[in-house]
């Protein structure tokens, strides 16, 4: 059961797919889409699209979990988070991929077992969980996050279900 993690952002989205072997859990495959800042909007989320759609392909995933509604004081961010998150959504509702949100106090609390933990705890406990040699991309690393709080939350409850967007 391969799960996707999505950390999604205009500029550099965390993409992370794990999934678990008995009790193991086994990294497939993560990194960050990048964009470069001159690049405009629409250019951004095109390259959102097709880079998640082809990860999608390689990996086949059976779900996919990605940070609930972001807010903000500045306007302009929330918006643009907005865009990427939307495309992020789509883009896997294309591919009838089942879509699961996950507050980050929750995140925090299947990685760590602490839902008001550092982000530098967390970062610690993915590389050990997934027994990585090197600490992933900033990005990447709340991407497999993400999609482990999805394999410990799948595991205690069979039957749940994907959120309504």
């Amino acid at each position: 059961m391969p799960v996707l993690g999505i950390d999604a952002s205009l500029r550099s989205t965390g993409l992370g797919v794990v999934e678990t072997r008995g009790t193991t859990l086994v990294p497939l495959e993560y990194g960050a889409l990048r964009s470069s800042p001159s690049q405009p909007v629409s250019a951004c989320l095109k390259r959102l699209h097709t880079g998640l759609s082809e990860l999608i392909a390689r990996c086949r995933p059976t779900a996919v979990a990605i940070e609930g509604a972001f807010f903000s004081r500045n306007a302009r961010t929330a918006m643009i988070l907005g865009q990427a998150r939307g495309t992020a959504i789509t883009t896997c509702a294309l591919h009838d991929l089942p879509i699961y949100e996950y507050a980050p106090r929750r995140v925090k609390q299947a990685v760590t077992g602490n839902g008001n933990a550092a982000k530098q705890q967390v970062r610690r406990m993915v590389i050990s969980l997934l027994g990585l040699r090197e600490e992933p991309q900033e990005d990447a690393g709340d991407a497999l996050a993400l999609a482990i709080c999805h394999l410990h939350s799948a595991g205690r409850h069979a039957a749940l279900s994907p959120k309504t967007i």
